[in-house]
């Protein structure tokens, strides 16, 4: 079990850090720069090319079954899935193959509304409670997945 991060406007990409270390788990963060603060023998950072999708790409072409990815990118997520992988996003909602639909349909929504001018908002902006979910999210993805 190894955990991908899509770092690009990750905010928990420090509690992501921590909670590999614990558990040992190699950690690879994905994105379009380099980031200070994670030289640890476990972690790996690969900075992918500028462009739309270069670092979900290469998340896609690294990721194997039962690893875990961290991402709010619900294609990504999709793609990962595809692949055998979990997901979780910065909130804690877990993607599995029970989730993924509806998160896709509902984003899909999401979009056509923006489009369309009847929703002008994004999401609400990060809490300390979206911090604590996505902690106890992202520890009870890793104990469920290392049960045989």
């Amino acid at each position: 079990m190894r955990l991908f991060v899509d770092a690009d406007a990750c905010p928990v990409k420090d509690e992501v850090f921590r909670v590999a270390l614990r558990h040992a788990l190699p950690l690879i963060f994905i994105g379009n720069s380099w980031m200070r603060g994670y030289d640890h023998p476990l972690v790996e950072q690969v900075v992918a090319a500028e462009g739309l999708n270069e670092a979900d790409d290469r998340i896609v072409e690294r990721i194997l079954p039962g690893d875990i990815v961290v991402t709010a990118d619900i294609p990504l997520a999709a793609r990962c899935l595809e692949k055998g992988a979990r997901g979780i996003d910065p909130r804690g909602k877990h993607f599995d193959e029970d989730s993924i639909g509806m998160a896709v349909a509902v984003r899909d929504l999401m979009t056509d509304l923006r489009d369309a001018g009847a929703i002008t908002g994004g999401p609400s902006s990060y809490s300390k409670q979206d911090r604590s979910r996505f902690l106890d999210g992202l520890e009870r993805l890793i104990q469920a997945m290392k049960r045989p």
